[in-house]
């Protein structure tokens, strides 16, 4: 049995290679708008996913037209797969001397100066499924040490195989089924890096309080609120939202300095508060860019 599942692993990575191939052969300037418009065909193939994506944006307040709302969801769908596909292209058009070209800034001088000028002073930046978060990976790393937490696929040769076609950059990823332990945090801190973390996961029950997400409650990891508060580390809330072709804008909040009380709990729940509230805001202004499609509220 086991050479049986070690025999279908490795055939799904040669497919995966194979997949690989046949994308080098798509120029830069069109992976986008292939992956958007494939993914936008099947749209109506993915009777729960479009579901669940029209209900979240209705129950958000996005709109409150169904067919604005069926709108939005095909649109998002397209912009995940197109996103994924310019990703994987981001390291032929985007260069550490050429980056500046590529990302305009809106955000408040204390975060651009925390983020790109004071490479000393380590850093937390929260975001969310919404714009270009793959792709902000490589570019922001242009600037400073990176520590994320992602899922590892379960196939062990078409990780080492996407982690050696996608740059990364300067990216340590984190297991997320081990968290955060003693080495990774010392790291962080010695490094200067920017701890990036993704804000708007179902948490469930044990690792999770409910809190106000767009408008509803929502399970929401407490580890990035007790993080700031153990560290006193300061705290960005932000994405990087796509523009055109491999041009991108930078949106971010004022730093988060949370001022704490003698009520752990309280803070914990009203630092949560404020985290979900200035990422809900920016997927407010850039609704088709945001990953509406996942099960956010259980």
């Amino acid at each position: 049995m086991k050479y049986i599942l070690r025999f279908f692993v490795y055939i799904q990575y040669l497919l995966i290679r194979f997949a690989g191939m046949l994308f080098d052969l798509v120029p830069a300037a069109k992976a986008y708008n292939l992956g958007a418009s494939l993914a936008r065909g099947l749209y109506p193939i993915f009777k729960n996913r479009r579901k669940v994506a029209v209900d979240n944006i209705l129950q958000a307040g996005i709109t409150a037209e169904p067919a604005e709302a069926d709108r939005i969801a095909r649109c998002a769908f397209g912009h995940l797969a197109g996103h994924i596909c310019e990703a994987l292209k981001v390291n032929q058009v985007i260069k550490q001397d050429n980056w500046r070209e590529h990302v305009t800034l809106a955000i408040p001088e204390n975060s651009r100066r925390l983020i790109f000028d004071e490479l000393d002073q380590p850093l937390i930046i929260l975001t969310g499924h919404l714009g270009v978060w793959e792709a902000a990976l490589s570019i922001i790393s242009f600037t400073r040490p990176m520590i994320a937490l992602a899922r590892k696929m379960n196939n062990p040769f078409a990780e080492r195989y996407l982690k050696d076609r996608h740059f990364r950059g300067a990216i340590k990823i984190v297991d997320k089924n081990k968290g955060f332990t003693s080495a990774i945090i010392r790291e962080w801190q010695e490094t200067a890096a920017a701890m990036t973390l993704v804000m708007d996961q179902h948490a469930g029950r044990k690792t999770g309080i409910m809190v106000d997400f767009l408008g509803r409650p929502a399970s929401t990891h407490t580890s990035p609120a007790r993080l700031h508060l153990r560290t006193a580390i300061p705290a960005i809330v932000g994405a990087v939202v796509r523009e055109a072709p491999f041009q991108y804008k930078f949106i971010s909040g004022e730093p988060i300095n949370f001022q704490t009380t003698d009520d752990k709990e309280h803070d914990i729940k009203v630092l949560l508060t404020t985290i979900n509230q200035q990422l809900g805001d920016i997927i407010r202004d850039h609704p088709e860019q945001y990953l509406w499609a996942h099960r956010r509220w259980r």
